[in-house]
């Protein structure tokens, strides 16, 4: 038994923030920003918006493109770094908006690779053969934890997220295979200091600005490049595949320039290679399901397809998946 996906979805705030206005809050320029990382918007949310309310919207388009009953999903799992709440989880939130009333789920911590991970996990419960229908989210309010007096990361990020239905199959489809890394020595170069039990909400971590994200972006730039492109190629070999064998690369939307290194290393053409950073900036969690989305919507994905996850998050934590396409439901 295994995996497939069989309905994707997904759903960003309706604001955006463009390069242009961010020109008005830091020192930073429109050709800066796109020549760096080839972002030119993102969607930010309003007040009062939140990851949940995010999530509900992708579960809510999920359970009607693939016709079941919220009743009939058995589990569902949320990748994100910016939850509603410590606690309760994002997933129980989506749970009680649907009224999802037989599931049971968890959040899923692996920042960019969010997604990915939570895909593996899934399907993983899918194989066991005691579940049929799995609901997976990648989405992050990134905007909650951006420091806009830093350049260096404001620029960067978005809010936004996607996801997918997991079906069991007896077919030689779905997820195919997948290679996941972690690394915790490289949790210091991409951070949020305070908030957590390390570092409790004080007054002194606030007027540190704390609770916003750090990054250092030389050496993340320089792990990701590296380890998304290793990655990438080894799942290939390991798989009996080349480069031209892959009819869709979906990599983490970080900055076009990481994504670029991935798919020359992989022997990937320009035309195959999924790109839709300059509208939506990084979303961690939600930059590859919101490109499979729009994948599908735009037909660039055709039943027996050979499509090419790849990711690189904080942690650090990075990963690639084969997935054969297989759209009957």
């Amino acid at each position: 038994m295994n995996a497939k996906i069989a309905a994707t979805a997904h759903s960003t705030p309706k604001k955006i923030l463009s390069n242009f206005d961010l020109e008005k809050i830091v020192d930073t320029s429109d050709e800066w920003i796109r020549s760096r990382t080839g972002i030119k918007q993102r969607y930010i949310v309003e007040n009062g918006e939140a990851s949940s309310d995010i999530s509900t919207k992708i579960a809510e388009q999920l359970l009607e493109k693939s016709k079941i009953s919220a009743d009939e999903i058995d589990l569902i799992i949320v990748g994100t770094v910016t939850p509603d709440h410590y606690t309760p989880s994002t997933a129980a939130l989506v749970q009680k908006n649907i009224k999802a009333n037989n599931a049971w789920g968890f959040d899923l911590s692996a920042a960019c690779s969010g997604y990915i991970f939570g895909l593996e996990t899934g399907s993983n419960f899918i194989r066991s053969g005691k579940y049929k229908n799995v609901m997976i989210i990648g989405v992050d309010t990134m905007s909650s934890i951006l420091d806009f007096q830093d350049r260096d990361t404001c620029v960067i990020f978005g809010d936004g997220g996607g996801g997918a239905i997991l079906q069991p199959t007896k077919e030689k489809c779905g997820i195919i295979d997948s290679i996941l890394h972690m690394d915790g020595n490289g949790g210091d170069y991409l951070i949020v200091p305070a908030g957590g039990s390390r570092i409790p909400a004080s007054i002194d971590s606030v007027k540190n600005r704390s609770h916003f994200i750090k990054q250092d972006g030389k050496t993340v730039f320089k792990y990701a490049v590296k380890g998304m492109a290793e990655v990438s190629k080894r799942i290939l070999i390991k798989n009996k595949l080349s480069g031209s064998d892959i009819s869709l690369f979906i990599p983490h939307q970080a900055n076009k320039r990481i994504i670029d290194a991935a798919a020359r290393k992989c022997g990937i053409e320009e035309h195959k290679v999924l790109i839709n950073i300059e509208k939506y900036g990084n979303t961690t969690a939600g930059t590859i399901p919101i490109a499979m989305n729009e994948a599908i919507n735009e037909k660039r994905i055709n039943d027996g397809d050979y499509i090419l996850l790849s990711s690189f998050g904080a942690g650090f934590t990075w990963g690639s998946m084969l997935i054969k396409w297989d759209s009957t439901l």
